[in-house]
């Protein structure tokens, strides 16, 4: 028996990284998309699509090293939260060919992010509003459906993560945290239990400075780290 590795006699499938980037603008969830070219040789043209990309087997070491690398193409931010979601693959997700994509979400504060950038690919970069469980936009591909999976787990962990501080500026009080999950949970969270449970945990430093407010100066707050969430021990309970 040969002792030579044989040659994989098998056609490849069109490998790719998408990228669905949170941020919160003016309190609301956005999700950052792209305008594909209007080049009819290109699949769906003109269309709006995930931030994302083809592996560069010269370039990226792994996975997460291309995730990281449109990210930082796209949006100029080179360290930020970044978690895998999924993988997506299959015969008719693309037309150029079986195609498989791995999928990535981040959080992102907006003051963090340089003008979004189109590409090689792509005309035009915006950010978008969250409806429900999606955009008010046709999307590329499966792009959709990637996106109501990333809404989704991005929701359920902000039940007992600290997920949504990753949207905010360097400096912020504790009402505009609970603003920010809000937002995200798309419901109310009541005030109390939501202050005891950020201050109780190793989340945020207070820092010497106020901001003015309707009724009193509040307290300016900062992360101790951009990167690693807290987890909680419970859910958040809805107000009743």
């Amino acid at each position: 028996m040969s002792t030579k590795a044989s040659k994989l006699n098998f056609e490849k499938p069109l490998t790719t990284v998408d990228i669905v980037v949170f941020s919160l603008l003016e309190n609301k969830l956005n999700v950052l998309l792209i305008k594909r070219n209007e080049d009819e040789s290109e699949p769906y043209p003109n269309q709006w699509a995930l931030v994302g990309g083809f592996v560069d087997v010269m370039k990226d070491e792994n996975l997460e090293a291309t995730a990281r690398r449109k990210l930082l193409e796209k949006t100029g931010v080179k360290t930020a939260y970044l978690e895998q979601l999924a993988s997506w693959g299959n015969s008719n997700r693309d037309p150029r060919g079986w195609s498989t994509t791995h999928v990535y979400f981040s959080t992102l504060a907006i003051n963090d992010i340089q003008t979004p950038s189109s590409g090689a690919n792509a005309s035009d970069a915006q950010w978008f509003d969250v409806i429900d469980n999606g955009v008010a936009t046709t999307l590329a591909f499966d792009h959709a459906n990637i996106l109501a999976t990333a809404i989704h787990r991005l929701r359920s962990k902000v039940e007992y993560t600290s997920l949504p501080a990753f949207l905010m500026p360097e400096f912020f009080t504790l009402k505009e945290l609970q603003n920010a999950y809000e937002a995200v949970l798309a419901r109310p969270l009541e005030k109390s239990s939501f202050r005891t449970r950020m201050l109780s945990t190793d989340l945020l430093e207070a820092t010497p400075n106020y901001k003015e407010a309707a009724n009193r100066p509040a307290q300016l707050y900062r992360l101790k780290s951009k990167i690693d969430p807290v987890f909680f021990q419970r859910t958040f309970n809805p107000i009743k």
